[in-house]
């Protein structure tokens, strides 16, 4: 009887509970495009990993916490690639990783859209960033896609004057049950 009892429980607490998912590598990206002289210069990042709970009826509860290896970059210019991994860009030696921690996920003003609003820390400097998303569900998970800016001088990412300051970050992120 107890055994019944727990079991009406813990399916109940499920219940409550944000469904598990892990970005899959193979269907997701992380793209850049930044200006250099006035053109597009576009790249992007591989190697994400980490956890997302995620129920689009309940996004108060939801939470992601996911990184890229920062040494990924690619700009399918092996020669940039490399300056940008050096100590006056993304210092990959030192600093392997680009961490986002979400801390409030809530509804957009569109159905189907959401904001989440986190922590992003690049060269071990967090800043706050609010990315605008939609949640598509698949069969086993969502994709999720959105788009923010930031500044990359906040992040002491250098360059000379003709780097643009604002970059766009494009996420398209698949998710799969964990």
């Amino acid at each position: 009887m107890k055994t019944i009892k727990l079991f009406a429980i813990m399916t109940l607490v499920s219940g409550f509970v944000s469904a598990q998912f892990v970005p899959f590598e193979q269907g997701s990206s992380i793209s850049f495009k930044i200006k250099n002289f006035g053109f597009n210069v576009t790249g992007r990042f591989t190697g994400i990993q980490g956890k997302i709970n995620f129920d689009p009826q309940n996004p108060a509860g939801d939470n992601f916490d996911v990184q890229i290896v920062a040494g990924s970059l690619n700009t399918d210019n092996s020669l940039r690639d490399k300056h940008l991994k050096g100590e006056g860009y993304f210092n990959t030696s030192e600093y392997p990783f680009i961490h986002f921690i979400s801390t409030n996920i809530t509804p957009g003003p569109n159905k189907g859209m959401f904001i989440v609003t986190g922590m992003l820390t690049i060269k071990n400097i967090v800043r706050e960033v609010k990315i605008p998303f939609v949640a598509i569900s698949i069969s086993e998970g969502y994709v999720f896609k959105g788009s923010f800016k930031i500044n990359r001088k906040d992040f002491n990412i250098g360059g000379t004057s003709t780097i643009a300051d604002d970059l766009e970050v494009m996420v398209n992120v698949q998710a799969i049950k964990a």
